[in-house]
């Protein structure tokens, strides 16, 4: 598979590769091209040329060619979720879901988007101001580079591409190594869909090397980063060098708490979805368990026979669709994510 970058596929300029192998069976999927530093700065360069053009365009149009996007996404649903299970080694079922929550986030984002108003403030509210009336209005940052991790590329790719689009910024997408290949399809389907050449672009590498030039490129505007603390310091720092704005989403420390009064059993289950879902890869994963010492034995008795019943044929299943997941906290109990 290609990297895009000004609406073209394009290979690395010396032609290094870099191999997708299946976790799962260890086998060869595709190869991506391994970027140059010219690469990225050729990328960065189409993103700054395209931005002020993509954010011209009026948000109603921007929309429609988003929801083009979804219409192409709706299009190769399961080719897509097929190239996902392969490159990541999730289960066929959760792949379908990550992908079915594209329209769900790209959607509410569209609908976001055309309500994001200035403000005015009248003549008159401060001495000396009578005369003047104060308007305001939200412009883009510029060029954005979106780093996104492996273990929900989808939905990262979603939170990270859509809001910045749709705010009239460029996106340098920077996937994760081990599984590129569906966010390069997903580039090249907003292409298609009719996002400007420059605007959404995608280089594919090593984060040492395609990464770091990427967050320390004069350049780039803003920096949106999902990753390791270790990671997100090394990015804060680079920013700092030019002013650019970041959003870091680093390692949490999530807390599991149970109660006196708490139903122990339902805080097994809880556990076991809360902590071992995606093979405990969850950003909001349970990571502290804070349980109330009259219930700290039993808890951890039925905790202890109910990991040791897990087998891969009884692995999680619950699958974290945005949709039910919104339906589930407005009609369940308060739960601790």
């Amino acid at each position: 598979m290609h990297m895009l970058i000004n609406g073209e596929s394009v290979d690395a300029s010396d032609g290094a590769v870099i191999d997708v192998i299946n976790p799962a069976t260890g086998k060869l999927v595709d190869t991506v091209p391994s970027a140059t530093q010219e690469d990225v700065t050729h990328a960065i360069s189409c993103a700054q040329k395209a931005q002020p053009a993509w954010a011209s365009v009026p948000v109603h149009e921007k929309v429609d060619i988003l929801l083009r996007f979804l219409d192409l996404v709706h299009e190769n649903h399961e080719s897509l979720a097929q190239t996902l299970c392969a490159e990541t080694g999730k289960p066929i079922v959760e792949a379908r879901a990550e992908i079915s929550n594209i329209p769900i986030a790209f959607r509410a984002f569209c609908e976001r988007a055309k309500h994001l108003y200035g403000e005015t403030i009248p003549a008159g509210m401060e001495a000396g101001q009578e005369h003047h009336v104060l308007i305001t209005r939200r412009e883009p940052l510029g060029v954005i580079v979106a780093v996104i991790p492996f273990n929900f590329p989808c939905d990262l790719f979603d939170q990270k591409v859509a809001p910045a689009l749709l705010a009239g910024n460029a996106v340098v997408v920077k996937p994760a190594t081990d599984n590129p290949l569906t966010l390069c399809r997903l580039t090249a389907l907003l292409n298609e869909a009719g996002v400007m050449a420059g605007a959404c672009q995608i280089v594919t590498g090593r984060g040492s090397t395609v990464g770091n030039w990427l967050c320390t490129a004069p350049g780039v505007n803003a920096v949106t980063l999902t990753g390791s603390t270790e990671v997100g310091i090394e990015t804060a720092r680079h920013a700092a060098d030019h002013l650019v704005h970041t959003a870091l989403e680093l390692g949490g420390n999530d807390a599991f708490i149970l109660l006196e009064d708490g139903d122990v059993d339902l805080a097994v289950e809880e556990l076991v979805w809360g902590r071992m879902y995606n093979t405990g890869q969850v950003c909001c994963a349970s990571k502290r368990f804070l349980v109330q010492r009259s219930r700290v034995e039993e808890f951890a008795k039925k905790v202890v026979a109910r990991i040791s019943s897990l087998s891969r044929a009884t692995r999680p299943t619950r699958i974290p669709n945005l949709a039910v997941s919104s339906l589930r906290r407005q009609q369940a109990r308060p739960r601790s994510r």
